[in-house]
């Protein structure tokens, strides 16, 4: 019997201004014991020596590409979805099987690649997959309620179909364009899983590139009901944020983010089928844990929800 063909990946990384980390996430995939077949880095007008990073590493792998893009003040995240769309155009006709996007400042293990293509191949209907992250002083396995059926946008993994399915990433400048696509994949009837077995490490705090840590609690708030969090589950995030450090304050400013873009009645970039979905998902959790509470047993925040949804 002959051996099925191993899956093929390409990945694709938006960087700008990241001199001080791209290195390591280079250093990384360079390193891997199964290598993309094609890498694109996509230099977002670097105004450091991101550019002189890439293009040096291009020199010695010939399945890494740079593309150098204009220099512009803009970085927000309908930014980095034109980018990425940037990068995969110059690859997507290249056969492959997995299509990744890779931050700039993150580092992982040498078999990160192999474990995650690996799950790909053991289920079919998966079709987005990732690993919990560390930060300094954070890990999102045990500080975070998302879960085990949230990838991280760090380091996303799609199967071909299911990328092409979802339309890619869509630009939204506000933010939320990875968690808009795994969440849209899991309403379609795909799997998404973060896998505890691995971590990658991101090397710089989530949302903190151009800001202050409160100002990004507030601007999650922000982005909270942009995305179209329950109002219940927003409660418990404040309530949950507050009894961390730093104490009080943080949760505050998540909830202050979230009720001052009610108030503008922001424009959110979720459709209603996709805001239902989520709030639905968000409710099976806070019953959860209401339940496990009331019970006095402890709390799996990672496995809160169960990865797998019906298809």
């Amino acid at each position: 019997m002959t051996a099925e063909r191993p899956l093929s990946c390409i990945l694709v990384t938006p960087a700008r201004n990241e001199e001080a980390f791209i290195e390591k996430t280079i250093q990384s995939v360079v390193s891997q014991t199964v290598r993309p077949t094609r890498w694109v880095i996509v230099n977002d007008g670097s105004t450091d020596d991101t550019a002189t990073i890439a293009h040096r590493y291009a020199a010695l792998h010939d399945w890494i590409e740079v593309v150098d893009m204009p220099e512009h003040r803009d970085r927000s995240f309908a930014a980095k979805a034109r980018c990425f769309a940037a990068g995969y155009v110059r690859v997507k006709l290249i056969d492959h099987d997995i299509i990744g996007n890779l931050d700039a400042d993150i580092s992982f293990e040498k078999d990160h690649l192999e474990f995650l293509l690996q799950r790909f191949a053991e289920d079919p209907q998966l079709g987005v997959a990732g690993t919990i992250f560390k930060e300094e002083g954070y890990s999102s396995e045990i500080d975070s309620f998302e879960g085990q059926t949230h990838v991280a946008g760090q380091c996303q993994l799609f199967r071909r179909e299911c990328f092409e399915a979802i339309g890619g990433y869509v630009p939204h400048k506000a933010g939320g364009i990875d968690w808009i696509a795994v969440t849209t994949a899991r309403m379609k009837g795909w799997r998404t899983r973060s896998f505890r077995e691995k971590w990658f490490f991101h090397h710089r705090s989530l949302g903190t590139a151009e800001r202050s840590k409160l100002a990004s609690s507030f601007s999650y708030g922000e982005k909270d009901y942009y995305l179209g969090n329950h109002p219940l589950w927003q409660l418990f995030r404040v309530v949950y944020r507050m009894a961390k450090r730093p104490y009080v304050i943080d949760g505050l400013a998540v909830g202050f983010g979230y009720l001052w873009a009610a108030f503008r009645r922001i424009d959110r970039p979720v459709s209603a089928d996709l805001m239902r979905f989520h709030r639905a998902e968000q409710m099976r959790k806070l019953t959860a844990i209401v339940k496990s509470l009331i019970r006095f047993r402890r709390i799996d925040k990672f496995q809160v929800l169960e990865p797998y949804q019906p298809r």
